[in-house]
């Protein structure tokens, strides 16, 4: 049967071995061919570095062939569904991943491709990113249970999935949003009911420093995501109390990390003081989705 990685909650099985995994194919100097013989369709509705790089990098240290797809490369830019292309790519390839605007389209295709279909982020979620975050933090940090991690800003899809991570791992996660840009509602009540199974918090607030208090990890993302930008205006505005930095962080532990899934607008939500500070980890993080994708792909083609 084939495995489906759309949500941080399709790692819930075996999310503490994803992670171990991860960490052992970043201490190798041969890393395993689980993907010999296998090729892996890449589809771009949006443009990417980190994704793209990582994946396509990852896919070929795994003994893969990675095939990317820009929505210009395909007919689905021209008209053909989601249904279609899904059946048509299960023919060729072994595996799809698949950045798109829609979560509702990454679902869909899911649904009928008959490979595994991986989640490269979508408006709902972001589950690699959210694996090579806890990846970076366990580094750091060691044991995860009963960290606090506080995610500040807009609360998008990186805050959906890292609220459902930290909940899964033990950590006490708190969103400091405004309230017109708080973390989706099913999300939150799922992650705190999570959370409260392991005798763990996870609450949004609207109080920025209320929710660095104390924290061990301080989080962000940009504000703007790719197709919002008509909404630029009025968003920054909001967000601009929000901002990460010297005077928020010291609300923090002194030992606290600074994490920013990248790519950071330094003088909008992050400062260059933070940003390229001695708590920053943020091109750790960015390392680590090389080896949390490669332990995702040979979770579900290995």
């Amino acid at each position: 049967m084939k495995r489906d990685i759309l949500s941080v909650l399709d790692l819930a099985g075996d999310l503490d071995e994803v992670l171990a995994l991860a960490a052992d194919l970043k201490r190798r100097t041969d890393g395993p061919q689980t993907l010999k013989g296998k090729s892996v369709a890449m589809i771009f509705e949006k443009s990417s570095t980190r994704t793209r790089v990582s994946f396509e990098v990852g896919i070929v240290q795994l003994g893969g062939h990675p095939v990317v797809l820009s929505q210009k490369d395909t007919q689905l830019g021209r008209g053909e569904t989601i249904e279609d292309t899904a059946r048509v790519l299960s023919r060729y390839v072994d595996c799809i991943t698949y950045r798109a605007f829609s979560h509702v389209a990454v679902a869909d295709l899911a649904k009928h491709a008959t490979v595994p279909v991986i989640n490269a982020l979508d408006d709902l979620e972001h589950p690699c990113q959210i694996t090579a975050d806890l990846q970076t933090i366990k580094e750091w940090k060691g044991d995860l249970r009963g960290l606090k991690i506080a995610y500040i800003g807009d609360g998008n899809n990186v805050c959906n999935s890292l609220m459902l991570g930290a909940a899964l791992t033990g950590m006490d996660f708190v969103a400091g949003c405004p309230a017109e840009h708080s973390p989706d509602k099913a999300i939150a009540k799922k992650a705190a009911a999570i959370a409260a199974e392991h005798k763990r918090a996870s609450k949004v607030v609207t109080d920025p420093a209320q929710a660095a208090e104390g924290a061990d990890v301080i989080y962000t993302d940009a504000w703007i995501s790719m197709g919002q930008e008509g909404e630029a205006g009025s968003k920054v505005k909001t967000l601009r109390p929000y901002q990460i930095n010297e005077a928020l962080v010291k609300n923090a532990d002194p030992d606290h990390l600074f994490m920013h899934c990248l790519p950071a607008h330094r003088g909008e939500e992050v400062t260059a003081e933070v940003m390229d500070g001695p708590n920053s980890v943020v091109f750790d993080q960015a390392e680590n989705r090389l080896h949390a994708q490669k332990a995702i792909l040979i979770k579900v083609l290995g």
